[in-house]
């Protein structure tokens, strides 16, 4: 940059200055900023940085807080967009016995340390921020739960745990009171952050103007009450567990007095459901009656370990499913489920996940002379992305899915593991069956087609997962 090299560039006004770093990266415009004093002043511009995003935890240590401080301090109270993610612990956490589950190992101690003072740091910085309009938290703490490491009782027990808890809590609801114009309001995990409380506290301007809201905990009850739901008039796009979408609130989001909801998004965790469970949620005419208010309205459903039973009783026909992901690593679903999906959302069912984390991969078809996945692919005429693995697909079936759909199909994806070769048929055919498959459906797609050869790549964290989902599913509404 030839401006950084001698009196020149500290001649310039500052309203130049800032424009020429608006055309430079993050990293070019750190660089820039040692020319002199007054550029230094000029990085720091608010038009600058309008949008903020941060990835805390990992196991990084405590060496990392000064330098979240320092973004914080310059950019908190200013930035109209911040995204803060809580990094998994990285490495082996190695808890093996029950005594270990009890009692977190100093390391875990130190991660759950570092990740209370760094919240902390954000909310302190933030709480005075009225420009705030698009705020997206998600926390995966997933590892450290499945090992009873990091759960609200542990967070307590940190030294002065219970007080750093309620302080965050209580800053989180004092940014809610100071927001203005808030539109998009995601909490997604944070453990210790949201409460039954929280949302109560959000502005009057703000729940004027919000359009999206996610409120998401595992181990709490419902976050958002008929009350406060009442307030967000202007709700387009709403994200929360299955287990909270009462009949009440149903009847609230199918008000005429409201704005259309456009997108919805419910979690379906099998395992919480023993805390939270589906009882009061909509019935079949408390859908109809929503359908009616939002002609537009499509719903994205993650259920994760649920039992076929679970998922039958959930799965209404006045629903608007448009996507639904099953994931599960011992829970196997059932044909009669996949015949209740693509009998009943064969109109508006557009993504459909089916995957399964374990190494004995049922055959749905065994006991039938259609494979459900191939009628699916025949009654859901807008199906549009597939993604299979953790259970036996023939390769004929592939084949007349391919075909069924063709390149309307944009996405299918199938663990190389997953499928299977019929003897018979092998017989019959000449070459490598691989290879003949791969060219038939390719063929059947209208376009080059090759199976996932690494099932890494198709598994993936499910709450990581729901969460960017959410946003994309909702972004564009």
């Amino acid at each position: 940059m030839a401006l950084c090299g001698g009196v020149g560039a500290m001649a310039l006004p500052s309203e130049l200055i800032v424009h020429i770093f608006s055309f430079l990266s993050d990293r070019d415009k750190l660089r820039a900023s040692t020319v002199c004093t007054r550029w230094r002043e000029c990085l720091f511009y608010p038009a600058l940085w309008t949008e903020l995003k941060l990835r805390i935890g990992g196991g990084s240590s405590s060496e990392e807080t000064p330098k979240l401080e320092f973004l914080m301090r310059k950019f908190g109270s200013f930035v109209r967009e911040l995204q803060l993610e809580l990094a998994p612990l990285e490495g082996s956490l190695n808890t093996d016995t029950s005594a270990a589950r009890m009692e977190p190992s100093p390391r875990c101690k130190d991660a759950m340390i570092t990740f209370v003072n760094q919240v902390l740091c954000v909310f302190t910085s933030v709480r005075n921020n009225r420009n705030l309009q698009r705020l997206r938290l998600y926390g995966d703490t997933c590892v450290l739960q499945q090992e009873g490491l990091l759960d609200s009782s542990n967070l307590h027990q940190m030294e002065q745990g219970d007080k750093k808890i309620n302080e965050i809590q209580q800053l989180f609801m004092e940014f809610l009171s100071n927001s203005r114009q808030l539109r998009w309001l995601s909490c997604s995990f944070m453990l210790g952050l949201v409460t039954s409380n929280s949302l109560a506290c959000l502005s009057n301007h703000s729940a004027e103007t919000l359009q999206h809201l996610s409120l998401l905990d595992h181990q709490l009850g419902p976050l958002i009450a008929p009350s406060e739901l009442a307030r967000l008039s202007s709700l387009q796009s709403l994200a929360l567990d299955f287990s909270d979408l009462t009949s009440e609130l149903c009847g609230l989001l199918a008000s005429p007095q409201r704005t259309p909801l456009y997108r919805l998004s419910l979690l379906l965790n099998g395992a919480a459901l023993e805390y939270k469970p589906l009882e009061g949620i909509a019935t079949d005419d408390d859908w109809k009656a929503l359908v009616r208010s939002s002609t537009n309205l499509r719903v994205y459903i993650m259920a994760l370990e649920v039992v076929s039973s679970e998922l039958l009783r959930v799965l209404k026909p006045s629903l608007p499913l448009e996507r639904l992901h099953l994931d599960s690593y011992s829970t196997i679903v059932t044909d009669a489920t996949l015949e209740l999906v693509s009998q009943q959302y064969n109109k508006t069912l557009t993504h459909f996940l089916l995957l399964r984390d374990d190494p004995d991969f049922p055959d749905l078809s065994i006991n039938r002379n259609e494979d459900p996945l191939v009628l699916m692919a025949w009654r859901c005429t807008k199906l549009a992305v597939l993604v299979l693995h953790g259970y036996t697909v023939w390769s004929h079936n592939l084949v007349a899915i391919s075909r069924l759909r063709g390149s309307s199909l944009r996405v299918l994806t199938v663990s190389e593991e997953s499928i299977d070769f019929d003897p018979d048929q092998s017989m019959c055919m000449e070459g490598d069956p691989v290879h003949n498959l791969v060219k038939e459906v390719s063929l059947g797609l209208g376009r080059v087609w090759h199976p996932c050869l690494d099932s890494n790549l198709v598994l993936s964290e499910p709450t990581q997962h729901f969460h960017q989902e959410v946003h994309a599913f909702s972004v564009g509404v």
